[in-house]
């Protein structure tokens, strides 16, 4: 798998942008003024999660009014909490107060937070996705928004309601018509679909040396029915990062990440991010992670995670190793690295980014 880079820089060549989700437990206050410090040392976009904790919009709001050129990011919108039309008016505000530095990160999260948290059923994650993605941008060209998908009707039918609605289009002019989509995906189906519709691609826990293996495939065929003006896919990893010569110690910081993921996020049979351990390779170690996770023993399954998956999607070691390992995520086709900085205290964390732009330029 190979995907051509593409961004905002100008000159990019083989280089990659660095991105990171930002962290509330220091206090908004406080990670405000770190993200500012951030885009001063290069950090190119920082991303806002929501799941089930505060909601990611006001967030962003207040960060695009405390920075100038650092791209936000919702990350991630899930499909199913918003409205089509809903989802549109808010990425279009997003990008008005940021002049344009919005990225909507969209996904389907999963039936844990939606059905558990939201009380809406989860389903048909594929055809909403595409359904949402169709609206939004009939929003964004302020189009009448008439739309008769499978799951989403606009207007609603007479027949489902009072029948007085009628065909709406935005009444504001977006700053931009196409804002970029990053979706959040997995599974081939759901992979493919991305490569089809949407600026950009986030999966979780990359693996460069087995990219090509598990999604070069989907990939291929959601590019095949691309549309040009979308440009190249945008890919964003995710890697916890530590450059250093005494930082191996951090790979243990990141199995309990991992060991959640592929052991406790769904019940056997209904974990995304086990299934994405198997394709892997790891079918023995993933059927042990979550036995261990799902009995309650968290830390025997942190320490059931393979040290070659580990090291495989993160970047910690030496300068010389990681620039060794940003040259592999590159060559797999990722154009953004959204680290985790494994770092002690904002300066830490600052320093470290400035460090890694060093190396990723």
């Amino acid at each position: 798998m190979r995907v051509a880079h593409g961004s905002n820089r100008q000159d990019w060549g083989y280089n990659v942008r660095i991105g990171m989700g930002l962290n509330y437990s220091g206090g908004f206050a406080e990670t405000v003024e770190e993200v500012g410090d951030l885009e001063k040392a290069g950090l190119d976009i920082a991303f806002v999660p929501e799941a089930y904790s505060f909601d990611a919009v006001s967030q962003l709001g207040y960060l695009a009014a405390k920075t100038s050129t650092i791209e936000l990011a919702s990350g991630i919108f899930q499909i199913y909490t918003r409205t089509p039309s809903l989802t549109a008016m808010t990425a279009a505000g997003l990008d008005f107060v940021s002049n344009g530095r919005f990225v909507m990160g969209l996904g389907a999260s999963g039936p844990q937070v939606i059905e558990g948290f939201h009380g809406v059923k989860y389903d048909a994650p594929l055809g909403r996705t595409r359904e949402v993605v169709e609206i939004c941008r009939k929003v964004w060209r302020r189009e009448k928004v008439e739309y008769r998908g499978k799951y989403y009707q606009v207007p609603l039918p007479a027949e489902k309601g009072t029948g007085l609605g009628k065909p709406l289009k935005l009444i504001n002019h977006p700053v931009r018509e196409r804002i970029p989509i990053l979706i959040a995906s997995l599974g081939p189906k759901n992979v493919e679909l991305t490569a089809e519709i949407a600026e950009g691609w986030e999966p979780i826990f990359f693996h460069p040396e087995k990219a090509a293996s598990v999604w070069g495939e989907p990939i291929a065929k959601g590019k095949a029915k691309r549309d040009p003006s979308l440009g190249e896919l945008q890919v964003y990893a995710s890697p916890a990062l530590a450059i250093g010569d005494d930082v191996d110690h951090m790979l243990d910081w990141v199995r309990p990440s991992l060991a959640l993921y592929i052991g406790g996020m769904g019940a056997k049979g209904k974990n995304f991010y086990n299934d994405l351990a198997v394709r892997y390779g790891y079918e023995e170690a993933a059927e042990k992670i979550q036995d261990l996770y799902l009995a309650g023993k968290k830390d025997e399954a942190a320490a059931a995670v393979p040290d070659d998956l580990v090291r495989a999607v993160s970047l910690i070691g030496p300068e010389s190793y990681v620039k060794e390992r940003v040259a592999a995520f590159a060559e797999a086709g990722v154009t953004t690295l959204n680290v985790t900085p494994l770092a002690a205290d904002r300066n830490g964390r600052v320093q470290l980014i400035e460090k890694f732009r060093k190396i990723c330029d």
